[in-house]
């Protein structure tokens, strides 16, 4: 039996169909990958992708997906209603067939510390997958949002868990 998990990243883009399309591009040419949904929000300027497949072919298609929006997301200027703290937002993955959480979080963690070294972005853990029980919540990640990040991982209040914030 294949391991199947899901993947739900949020990237903060809903606007800008070139990007869009750019993302849901590098998902959909993964083999082993399902594109499942797709959904954008204009006030909130965010989009929710929804994909899933084998586990390696899901970590890798997040991965181009993360770096298409790394790439195309200028977050200086990126504005919307949802609070947010990086181009790609959050990306949960869910176990849905022949693999638990518990497996799934130790792959996590080795995702999270390739695009924090390859793609130079800082990674913050949160719920299951949290360093602390504090980083749990989403919410507590989001305080202050992309504007206040640098100046509470300056103040050491909110370091990253995989890399660093420059």
């Amino acid at each position: 039996m294949k391991r199947i998990i899901e993947c739900i990243p949020n990237f903060s883009e809903g606007v800008n169909s070139l990007t869009l399309e750019t993302i849901a591009r590098a998902i959909r040419k993964i083999d082993g990958v399902q594109l499942l949904h797709q959904d954008s929000g204009n006030a909130a300027n965010r989009t929710v992708f929804t994909f899933a497949g084998e586990v390696h072919s899901i970590f890798e298609a997040a991965y181009q997906a993360i770096k298409i929006a790394t790439e195309m997301i200028d977050m200086t200027v990126q504005k919307g209603a949802h609070p947010r703290i990086g181009a790609c937002d959050v990306c949960p993955f869910v176990p849905i067939s022949e693999i638990e959480m518990k497996e799934l979080i130790p792959l996590v963690n080795q995702f999270a510390a390739k695009v924090s070294t390859e793609l130079n972005v800082p990674i913050y853990l949160y719920e299951e997958s949290a360093s602390t029980a504090i980083r749990r919540n989403l919410a507590k990640h989001r305080i202050g949002e992309y504007e206040k990040l640098q100046s509470r991982v300056k103040n050491k209040k909110w370091l990253p868990d995989f890399g660093s914030y420059n």
